[in-house]
């Protein structure tokens, strides 16, 4: 299926393809159509077919320029473009997209959440594409600064009690995610 065909609204085609156009931008190495196709497909597995949260798929990464700030720029966008409802609520998933801390009886932001971060549980090849693709949009930063940040983020990820939130996500996806984690801050740390 195309992914111009998993678009949850039966209207806006005109914003639907705005939103594809901005995962097509060139300067994306990884927030690109593949992450959301991953994302949707991932909302799939979690058996999701809420539209707040499939729409919130959609614009979770709509503005992504490794600039701070982007997670709130793609919510702004969702309640400016789209009707209300699910303006509002799509744009308070979006914002979860920054931390993925949800609470935990919101159920649309743990699965928003999970979905976004299945890529942790990606296979060898993927995983290392994936890694390649975020150190792309990171490209302005030296290595030395990058590696710091990025190992922040996913020390913050691995002490958490679960990486997950569902589950059915800590069933497919914790353990795989764990060892990628482990060896990609192992790779940044040089430990």
């Amino acid at each position: 299926m195309e992914l111009e065909d998993r678009w949850p609204l039966g209207t806006h085609p005109d914003l639907r393809d705005e939103l594809v156009a901005a995962y097509d931008h060139d300067g994306r190495g990884y927030h690109d159509r593949l992450h959301l196709t991953e994302v949707l497909d991932h909302l799939d597995l979690l058996g999701c077919d809420d539209p707040a949260v499939l729409l919130a798929a959609w614009f979770h990464d709509a503005v992504y320029d490794g600039r701070a700030g982007a997670e709130e720029r793609s919510a702004q966008w969702a309640r400016r473009a789209l009707p209300e409802p699910p303006a509002r609520e799509v744009a308070r998933l979006v914002r979860l997209t920054e931390q993925h801390r949800p609470a935990a009886d919101d159920e649309p932001g743990r699965l928003l959440c999970d979905a976004d971060l299945a890529i942790l549980a990606a296979g060898e090849e993927r995983y290392d594409a994936y890694t390649r693709g975020v150190r792309q949009e990171y490209a302005h930063l030296p290595d030395a600064a990058f590696a710091h940040g990025r190992a922040a983020i996913l020390r913050d990820l691995v002490d958490r009690p679960h990486l997950f939130h569902t589950p059915r996500a800590r069933e497919l996806w914790e353990e795989r995610a764990h060892a990628n984690v482990a060896a990609e801050l192992a790779r940044l740390t040089g430990s």
